[in-house]
């Protein structure tokens, strides 16, 4: 039986009983009143052992200036758990594609082979500028382009020569490839990043839109990957508050919106309208900046994106109507759910404890660790 892949969300930020802000220009900050969680390695190892016992395949950290570098972290809170994966994103233009290669190659033989990549070409110029890279945005995805032509002939074993517009190799071969050979993971909405996308990602990530917007990205997507002689799988990014009941889901999405201060929500907006990120206009446009009209498709919430850059959408309802969403967004061609909420430790219990037995019950879902169960026999999460 083929199986839903679900990944949690580690909050190198901080965490809290309310929406934390920051990416893509939004301020860093605690909406509500709820104290702020700060991002140590025993809570985030918490988190991470919570989504490991309840059936998660893997965990994401973002990057950014708003948050703990993702590299160092995971490495820290992997020594916390036996099989969870993680989900690293990080900026090409940061660091040498042979350096990449070889920190993740180290990465998967100290992991048992644990590491996904999740490549960020990044949409700020503003922030690309701290870090001292001064290439405008198509360019930084041409050299995205180039960085992961290099890093993916180097975990092949080759010798990679490149003289490219914006990154030059001579003779550069790992000494030991990594194994297996990490995923890449890999969004953007922009033409510049379908192209990079249909030639190197092998899972192509969106942030959560409509189901007739995401069914028009898969496409756009499929005929790229196709002309490249490629597949993709695809996944997509939410944020889920799920209940017991739809009553009691849609209160605490009310809760977190009542906690929403005019002014964080008007300099988060302005912030995020100069972005650059066709992803985040697309995200913005969703919601228009108003507190009205959030569910912009049953049980799919706009509200987070008034407060938090990046992923602003949420599936909130009962666990039967997000189990519900959840298979209609796999009906279109998503086979993988990078998920969060707040706070992520509670929520990952919500969803594990709610939603995944009524996946497995519908036979789209079973536990990683019980993978190799017989025909018929469902396996529920485990809460520890």
């Amino acid at each position: 039986m083929s199986s839903l892949t679900f990944h949690w969300f580690l909050p190198t930020s901080g965490d809290s009983r309310d929406v934390v802000g920051g990416g893509h220009g939004a301020p860093d900050t605690a909406t509500g009143p709820g104290r702020r969680r700060p991002p140590t390695v025993a809570y985030l190892g918490q988190i991470a052992r919570a989504a490991e016992n309840l059936g998660f395949v893997g965990a994401l950290t973002p990057t950014g200036a708003w948050c703990e570098d993702a590299w160092l972290t995971t490495a820290m809170v992997s020594q916390a758990t036996e099989r969870l994966k993680f989900l690293v994103a990080f900026r090409p233009g940061s660091v040498s594609p042979t350096l990449a290669a070889q920190m993740a190659s180290t990465y998967q033989r100290q992991t048992g082979g644990r590491l996904l990549l999740n490549v960020v070409t990044g949409g700020e110029s503003r922030e690309q500028r701290a870090y001292g890279d001064f290439l405008d945005k198509d360019a930084r995805y041409r050299r995205t382009g180039e960085f992961l032509h290099v890093v993916r002939e180097l975990w092949q074993g080759g010798t990679v020569n490149l003289r490219g517009e914006h990154l030059r190799v001579e003779d550069a071969r790992l000494t030991r490839v990594p194994d297996p050979v990490p995923e890449v993971y890999f969004g953007g909405s922009s033409p510049a990043a379908v192209e990079v996308a249909a030639r190197h990602a092998d899972v192509y990530l969106t942030w959560g839109e409509p189901p007739a917007q995401v069914a028009g990205k898969i496409a756009r997507l499929r005929e790229a990957a196709a002309r490249e002689g490629r597949t993709l799988r695809f996944g997509i990014r939410l944020h889920v508050i799920t209940r017991d009941t739809a009553a009691d889901a849609w209160a605490e999405a009310h809760r977190l919106l009542d906690g929403f201060d005019p002014d964080t929500v008007q300099e988060a907006q302005a912030n995020l309208a100069r972005s650059e990120s066709e992803g985040q206009r697309r995200m913005l446009a969703l919601h228009g900046g108003s507190r009205d009209a959030l569910e912009i498709h049953p049980n799919l919430w706009a509200g987070i994106g008034l407060v938090r850059g990046g992923a602003g959408t949420a599936l909130v309802g009962g666990h039967d109507e997000v189990a519900e969403r959840i298979a209609e967004y796999h009906a279109l061609g998503i086979d993988e759910f990078v998920l969060s909420g707040y706070p992520h430790l509670e929520e990952a219990y919500w969803f594990g404890e709610g939603v995944l037995p009524r996946l497995a019950a519908r036979g789209l879902w079973r536990h990683p660790e019980h993978a190799g169960a017989g025909a018929g026999e469902t396996v529920l999460p485990v809460a520890v």
